[in-house]
């Protein structure tokens, strides 16, 4: 595979937003066919790295429903909405300061104690089943205007996922992944056991 012609046919595919700040980069020495970092609010692009030798591997419906995916992933990431793990965030930093000016060290270990648990409540957010299977089924609303039907496209969502795995060599897959993969089978109609509520 020419990863010149795939990156430019996968930017065809990707939303508009995601060709903005998207940028898809061969890696061809990662063990894995497709990583990628959080986004962090300060950067400009948010690299998607591709080892296209591994990415060959999967069939071009799954490759195009993958990436659609990642890139409805990252664009779900909202550092400065209004929340109030954000708010806490935000009041443990500026308690922080005064403390600190005020020579006041317990109010510091105290300020700087909350604003960790705050980010780390963000950060929870942001790795959430909740938040997963959300992208996959932002995906599958994407892939409807590139064609695909809805069970169409959970169903290559769901070989993707476990394709992935094979080709990682990765013996199982794990808790989150087993989420997504049911309930991508719901949707794509072929269970009838959804994803319990409190998970999604």
């Amino acid at each position: 595979m020419n990863p010149d012609i795939e990156i430019a046919r996968l930017l065809d595919i990707m939303p508009a937003s995601g060709r903005m700040y998207g940028r898809l980069i061969n890696q061809p020495n990662q063990s894995r066919v497709l990583s990628f970092a959080a986004p962090r609010p300060w950067d400009k692009t948010r690299p998607i790295y591709i080892n296209f030798e591994l990415w060959d591997e999967l069939p071009r419906p799954q490759r195009d429903i993958l990436l659609i995916r990642t890139i409805n992933w990252m664009s779900m990431t909202q550092w400065f909405k209004l929340d109030w793990q954000r708010g806490v965030a935000i009041a443990g930093v500026f308690g922080g300061l005064v403390e600190l000016a005020q020579g006041d060290a317990i109010g510091v270990m105290i300020a700087g104690g909350l604003t960790g648990w705050a980010g780390w409540q963000i950060w929870k957010e942001n790795r959430s089943s909740q938040r997963e299977i959300a992208a996959d089924e932002d995906a599958i609303r994407f892939a409807l205007r590139r064609g695909y039907s809805e069970q169409e496209a959970a169903r290559h969502l769901i070989g993707a996922i476990e394709n992935t795995a094979k080709i990682e060599n990765r013996f199982s897959l794990d808790f989150i992944e087993l989420l997504r993969c049911q309930n991508l089978r719901a949707i794509a109609g072929l269970s009838n056991v959804p994803v319990p509520d409190d998970l999604r």
